[in-house]
């Protein structure tokens, strides 16, 4: 029996689910179980009350144009509850999707301004009749880890105040072909364009997002082993 218990919060769970990035919640299992934690999971979705007190860790996933367009009427709802979880530090990982809505908008596929959370300081245009698809390396600048994946987007990412990116592009296109930069990181907020699921390959995001939320939930355990545990992954 594991000694740690984690609860996550699928954000829109049964709507927002492009590429099977439910794949990270299996993957975020499959790492707890090293670390000695099991994750309970429980679907967020439309109507319902999102108490950040409830939740160590959330994951919010991305989709087509029409259901995020569906889940932004509802997100307002939800607002203060996520901006508290992600402002007192609790992690959430945020693909695609999920990565627009938590900035302040991003600009649809025929051209419609969504409004998103403004939670980061971020914003997304769209490119006309282009996407941006293919692998990706990039590189954290901090701990010189690269960081492997497949992007598929529409959406041009600009990062505002507070917020530094996942990774600087090596091949690929990242936010938005321009800066180099991929991804967005705010305090244990990990924002990203990679599918795969981002996860499968890479688990030393996995290990800091778990490390994140054990760390606030137990902050008088001993986690060194944990903190010192090299992720096996065998995806």
């Amino acid at each position: 029996m594991a000694k740690y218990h984690l609860r996550l919060a699928h954000l829109y769970g049964d709507l927002l689910n492009t590429y099977s990035d439910v794949g990270n919640i299996i993957a975020l299992k499959y790492y707890a179980k090293q670390m000695d934690a099991d994750i309970d999971v429980k679907v967020i979705s439309i109507d319902d009350h999102f108490n950040p007190d409830d939740f160590d860790l959330a994951l919010f996933g991305g989709g087509q144009d029409y259901e995020q367009l569906v889940v932004s009427k509802d997100l307002p709802h939800k607002k203060a509850g996520l901006e508290k979880f992600i402002n007192t530090g609790k992690p959430v990982l945020a693909i695609c999707g999920g990565y627009q809505l938590l900035g302040h908008y991003y600009i649809g596929a025929n051209g419609e301004k969504i409004p998103g959370l403004g939670i980061l300081d971020h914003y997304t245009l769209s490119q006309d009749n282009h996407r941006f698809i293919g692998d990706i390396t990039i590189k954290n600048q901090e701990t010189g880890e690269e960081y492997h994946g497949f992007e598929n987007h529409n959406g041009r990412t600009f990062l505002g105040k507070g917020e530094r990116p996942l990774g600087e592009v090596v091949s690929g296109n990242g936010n938005n072909g321009e800066d180099h930069t991929e991804g967005a990181i705010y305090k244990n907020t990990y924002c990203s364009y990679f599918h795969g699921p981002i996860l499968t390959r890479n688990g030393e995001i996995a290990k800091k997002i778990l490390l994140a939320a054990l760390e606030h939930k137990y902050p008088d355990a001993d986690l060194s082993k944990q903190r010192e545990l090299k992720i096996k992954a065998t995806f």
